[in-house]
C-alpha cells in the first residue's frame, strides 16, 4: 500500500488545504463575469493603499520589517493560504457591509471550505458520513420562511462541517469525499429535519504563513465548533451563516471574529446523550437593491 493510501487526516498540510482552497475559488471566478468601473477599482484600491502607508507612518516601519513583511506575503501565496487569509481576518466585514440591509436571519462568513453540489438528502435526512463518525448525535430541526411571512417550500440548506478532529473533507487526506456535507430541499411547509454530528472547536492550519503570523503576533489560532451553511430559494438573497454552540470557549475570541449572539442555538440534551436543537431561517426577498452576496 502506498504513502498515499495510508495517509488520514492527521496529515493533512496547511499547502495542501491552501492549493485546495485556491483552486476551488479560481473555478468558481471562471464562472464569474465581473465588470467593476475603473473608477471604483481606483478608489478601493488607493484607499487600502493609503491604509497601509498610515500603517507605516504610524509604526515608523523598518526596512528589516518591511522585507520580512515581502517574504511573508510570498509565503502567503506559495502555500494558497490567501483564500484562508482573506477569508478569516477580512471575510467578516465584508459579509457586514453587505447584509446590512437585510431584516431577515442574520448571516455570517462563508469560509475557505465550500464545496458546493453536495449530495441531496431531502426534508427529512441524514448528512453523509462515516459509520464510525465520532462526535454527539445532533438532530436539527427548523422552517424557511420569507420576511413576508411566507412559508418556503423547496429551499435549499447545505450543510457542511468539519469532522470532531476539525477536518473538513475534500480538503484532509483519508476523508470520504461527502463527509459531512449535505444538501437539504424543504417540504411543502418549508420545514427540514437533519441528523449529524455537533463538531469541535478546532484550529485553523499553523504549519503555513497564516500560522507564521499568528506566532508572530501571539495570536490563538482557535474558531469555535460551528455549523455552515447556505439557505437558498427563488425569489429571495442567498443566505450564508455559521452558527454556534453554547459554552463555546472561543464564542468571545473567534479568531475570524464571525459569531454573532443571534447564530447561537440552543440544543437540547437528551436522555441517551444526543442532542436536538430548533432553528429556522428568514429569507430577504431579492429586490433591485439587492447586492451579490454569498
Amino acid at each position: 500500500m502506498s504513502e498515499t493510501q495510508t495517509r488520514t487526516e492527521f496529515d493533512a498540510k496547511a499547502a495542501e488545504s491552501g492549493a485546495g482552497a485556491t483552486e476551488a475559488f479560481r473555478a468558481k471566478q471562471k464562472a464569474a463575469a465581473l465588470d467593476v468601473p475603473a473608477e471604483r477599482v481606483s478608489a478601493m484600491a488607493r484607499d487600502a493603499l493609503e491604509a497601509i502607508h498610515d500603517v507605516i507612518r504610524k509604526h515608523h516601519m523598518t526596512y528589516e520589517e518591511y522585507d520580512a513583511l515581502k517574504a511573508w506575503l510570498i509565503q502567503v501565496g506559495e502555500d494558497g493560504e490567501w483564500p484562508l487569509f482573506l477569508d478569516v481576518w477580512v471575510e467578516h466585514v465584508v459579509e457586514d457591509v453587505n447584509t446590512s440591509h437585510r431584516e431577515g436571519s442574520k448571516g455570517s462568513i462563508e469560509g475557505p471550505y465550500y464545496v458546493p453540489n453536495a449530495p441531496e438528502q431531502g426534508a427529512d435526512g441524514t448528512i453523509p458520513m462515516r459509520d464510525d463518525e465520532p462526535g454527539t448525535p445532533l438532530v436539527w430541526t427548523g422552517q424557511v420562511t420569507s420576511t413576508t411571512g411566507k412559508s418556503l417550500g423547496g429551499a435549499k440548506v447545505e450543510l457542511w462541517h468539519a469532522d470532531s478532529n476539525g477536518f473538513y473533507s475534500q480538503y484532509a487526506p483519508g476523508l470520504p469525499e461527502w463527509n459531512l456535507r449535505g444538501t437539504f430541499t424543504t417540504d411543502e411547509e418549508g420545514r427540514f429535519s437533519i441528523r449529524t454530528v455537533q463538531p469541535a472547536p478546532y484550529q485553523i492550519p499553523t504549519d503555513g504563513a497564516c500560522g507564521k503570523l499568528i506566532a508572530a503576533a501571539d495570536w490563538h489560532a482557535w474558531r469555535p465548533a460551528h455549523l455552515h451553511v447556505k439557505v437558498s430559494a427563488p425569489g429571495h438573497e442567498l443566505l450564508t451563516a455559521q452558527l454556534y454552540f453554547p459554552g463555546d470557549p472561543h464564542n468571545d475570541d473567534d479568531i475570524a471574529a464571525a459569531v454573532k449572539p443571534e447564530l447561537v442555538l440552543d440544543p437540547q440534551e437528551g436522555e441517551d446523550g444526543s442532542r436536538t436543537v430548533d432553528y429556522g431561517f428568514v429569507l430577504d426577498p431579492v429586490s433591485a437593491d439587492s447586492p451579490t452576496t454569498r
